[in-house]
């Protein structure tokens, strides 16, 4: 074989992208339905045509291979068609979380240089005037497509250029810009069908926000195969219901926070699924009385998840909770397609048995985070991504998470982890929520604080503190328990508790 077949199979070979593949598919499926939202359904042609208009429009403003085209918007089908037009060119879309303060959109904004912004007008008025152009969606973005010619504009992109940028929440410190490429996008699409076992006609209800991966991630993968996306402007019970009667769904997403709301809403509304081949996420994080009650009434198995931003399901989200069972115990299994290790803070694997921080590799792996070169140095090091997260790997070859890193409390010189002690509490079914955070003491140097919402008001601190004594060692125990609302306790985008801001309430005196 020549050096000049060689090269040109080697092109073939790894040049596909997103744009790409959408464009081939929506040729295929024709009139199938690609989006439905507030009862109007769009055909994959009807789409099709849209991404194409799109696509000349954004040439039109001048967005070249490289650039960053921000987008900050509520679910709506034009998110999808802007990924996808932009995805074309090899522009990046910067995905605004709409729900950030001022001053973090200003950030967000500004890290990543946009050549355009384009919003919904109210969401908008958040960001302070700039020199970047803007385009406001409805009446004049549409007038803007009707405006644009017909025909297909080349793909530019490649695969190893980012496709979009998702927003971390920083513990401490302002988002991180995540860049997910064509390639690992593509990736997460092939492990979303495997793990997961999606059929080519199965929906996704996109009701988590389209800036988060839960929904940008798995609506593309259902679009590059042919299925249908159904798009819900954020948690709404009633259309997910509806959705959950009416189609066939592959992975029902809930999150934590969501899953008694969902379930109250099934109890109110009794309906048939019409079927479901997986529901649920983070089921670390959700009282096991719950996850037994929301499968029996999905008929569906509970995710057994652990993936993030950067690197998509993987590492281990291939677990199942069985319906109907409370689980006592949520050890992972690892994903296909992906490396992992457990490693000590000098980056040697640790034993079996012994915690250390998960570290990973594979093709559904982020580029990097945006501008952030330091950050990139230390979380790559060695050619492995370094996820911050603790794990156990057991004889059988599961890992049990342990807690992440950097909500370690130290204390008298042992390592306390908070999901430990979370986990502990959550088992008791008076107890709706919990969270774990550091205390500054004189005498250990940190000791452990829980805040915990309840069911039964009658529950008393005594209660709570036998409970600890039976399961945990003595320097795991709380020192102190705050009774707080459930919706008092401060989430992040994807309904994770921020327990730095409840060490700030604690600091502050605000419990």
């Amino acid at each position: 074989m020549n050096q000049a077949i060689d090269s040109a199979i080697t092109q073939a070979g790894t040049s596909s992208t997103v744009g790409a593949l959408f464009r081939a598919r929506a040729l295929l499926a024709g009139s199938a339905p690609a989006v439905e939202y507030r009862g109007r359904v769009i055909g994959y042609a009807e789409l099709g045509e849209r991404v194409k208009r799109t696509t000349a429009m954004l040439a039109a403003q001048g967005l070249q291979r490289g650039d960053r085209v921000a987008l900050l918007s509520r679910n709506r089908p034009e998110y999808l068609e802007i990924e996808l037009a932009a995805a074309n060119l090899g522009v990046i879309t910067a995905c605004l979380n709409w729900r950030l303060s001022r001053k973090e959109l200003t950030y967000c904004v500004e890290l990543v240089s946009p050549k355009l912004l384009i919003a919904e007008a109210d969401l908008a008025a958040n960001v302070p005037d700039s020199a970047i152009p803007r385009l406001e969606l409805g009446e004049p973005y549409e007038r803007l497509l009707a405006a644009q010619t017909r025909r297909d504009t080349p793909i530019v992109a490649e695969p190893e250029d980012g496709l979009v940028i998702l927003y971390t929440s920083g513990t401490t410190g302002l988002p991180k810009g995540a860049i997910v490429s064509h390639r690992a996008m593509v990736a997460r699409a092939m492990v979303f069908t495997s793990e997961l076992h999606i059929d080519v006609d199965d929906a996704f209800v996109a009701w988590a926000p389209m800036f988060h991966m839960a929904s940008t991630d798995h609506a593309l993968a259902t679009l590059l195969r042919g299925g249908t996306v159904v798009m819900v402007d954020g948690f709404q019970a009633e259309p997910i219901v509806r959705a959950v009667a009416e189609h066939k769904i592959g992975w029902l997403v809930l999150i934590p926070g969501m899953v008694d709301a969902i379930a109250d809403a099934l109890r109110a509304t009794p309906i048939v699924p019409r079927g479901i081949r997986v529901c649920g996420a983070m089921a670390d994080l959700v009282p096991s009385k719950s996850i037994a009650a929301v499968t029996e009434l999905l008929q569906a198995p509970y995710l057994n998840s652990f993936g993030s931003t950067e690197t998509g399901l993987p590492p281990a989200t291939r677990g199942m909770i069985p319906i109907g069972e409370a689980p006592a115990r949520l050890s992972k299994r690892q994903s296909a397609f992906c490396e992992i290790k457990l490693v000590d803070p000098n980056d040697n694997e640790v034993a079996v048995g012994q915690p250390g921080e998960l570290a990973m590799r594979g093709p559904t792996l982020f580029s990097g985070y945006w501008e952030a070169h330091e950050t990139n140095a230390r979380d790559f090091r060695g050619g492995w991504f370094h996820m911050g997260d603790v794990m156990r790997r057991n004889e059988d070859g599961t890992l049990d998470f342990v807690d992440r890193a950097k909500y370690m409390i130290k204390s008298g010189g042992e390592n306390v982890y908070p999901a430990e002690i979370e986990r502990v509490l959550l088992m008791d079914k008076r107890i709706s929520e919990a969270a774990v955070v550091r205390a500054p003491d004189a005498k250990w140097g940190e000791v452990p604080v829980a805040f915990v919402a309840l069911r039964d008001e009658t529950v008393s601190d005594a209660e709570l503190a036998a409970l600890c004594r039976r399961d945990l060692a003595g320097y795991k125990r709380p020192r102190e328990f705050h009774f707080i609302g459930f919706d008092d306790f401060p989430r992040s985008t994807s309904g994770k508790v921020q327990r730095h801001e409840l060490e700030a309430r604690l600091a502050k005196g605000e419990t």
